[in-house]
């Protein structure tokens, strides 16, 4: 089985956030970048059927060479070979079409995608990459098991989860449950040093325009002021005749 895992290169959760030019662009100055974590999810849970199954595991980013590291990241988790697409990511669908023309080109069938990015929270790249290159989609998928061509997937429903059994080609949005928590690796030293000799291929863009472009960011708005009360009557008093709710 030869699994490609699509890596966003996403601003860590931590990060002070800012914007610049007239809060059209996002201000990356001194914010620290890590694999978006839905997709350090599926590329565990792909370090599974290496393991198990003897899978071949790549990894895939398209971006600028500043997604580099966070490709290396990949590797000393284990996987086997990282490509790079060499263009901005702009929106879901050109996105899609850049990673369409590597899983043809690389006869990959299983392809594991994060459900969403956690910096645009787009949601729509792992269906538009399955249609384009005509593998079945399962999204919000929480659990995974692959025999031969076939696959037993677990996705999270309104309420519930729903079993699925699908064929390879298959594209599978991830994100927590199909793989915990607890089951994420942190690269060792020996990982880390055998991430420096694995190869990092370089890919030029296929043409594809962006269908969506971003006019502007808003933070959201600062908390207000708070008063405290220690006293029963006082928060009372307060709520009837200040915030007016009884």
């Amino acid at each position: 089985m030869k699994i490609l895992v699509c890596i966003s290169h996403v601003p860590d959760t931590t990060s002070k956030i800012n914007f610049t030019d007239g809060d059209t662009k996002f201000d990356t100055n001194g914010v620290q970048f890590v694999i978006n974590p839905n997709d350090e999810f599926g590329l565990t849970r792909a370090m599974w059927f290496k393991e198990k199954q003897g899978a071949v595991v790549h990894v895939v980013n398209v971006g600028g060479p500043e997604t580099e590291p966070t490709l290396r990241k990949a590797l000393a988790i284990g996987a086997d070979e990282a490509i790079r697409v060499n263009t901005p990511a702009t929106d879901g669908f050109s996105v899609a079409k850049q990673l369409a023309n590597v899983v043809k080109e690389g006869g990959y069938n299983l392809v594991i995608a994060g459900r969403e990015s956690i910096d645009y929270n787009g949601g729509m790249m792992p269906g538009i990459l399955a249609k384009l290159t005509g593998s079945n989609f399962v999204n919000t998928c929480i659990g995974l098991e692959v025999d031969g061509d076939k696959a037993t997937v677990i996705r999270e429903i309104d309420g519930g989860k729903e079993t699925l059994k699908t064929s390879l080609p298959l594209v599978v949005g991830g994100q927590k449950g199909i793989v915990e928590e607890s089951d994420l690796r942190i690269p060792n030293m020996r990982g880390i040093m055998q991430a420096r000799t694995k190869p990092l291929t370089v890919k030029e863009p296929v043409d594809a325009s962006a269908e969506t472009a971003t006019v502007s960011f808003e933070k959201p708005a600062p908390k207000g002021q708070v008063k405290l009360v220690d006293n029963v009557d006082q928060l009372i008093d307060l709520l009837h005749n200040e915030a007016k709710v009884i």
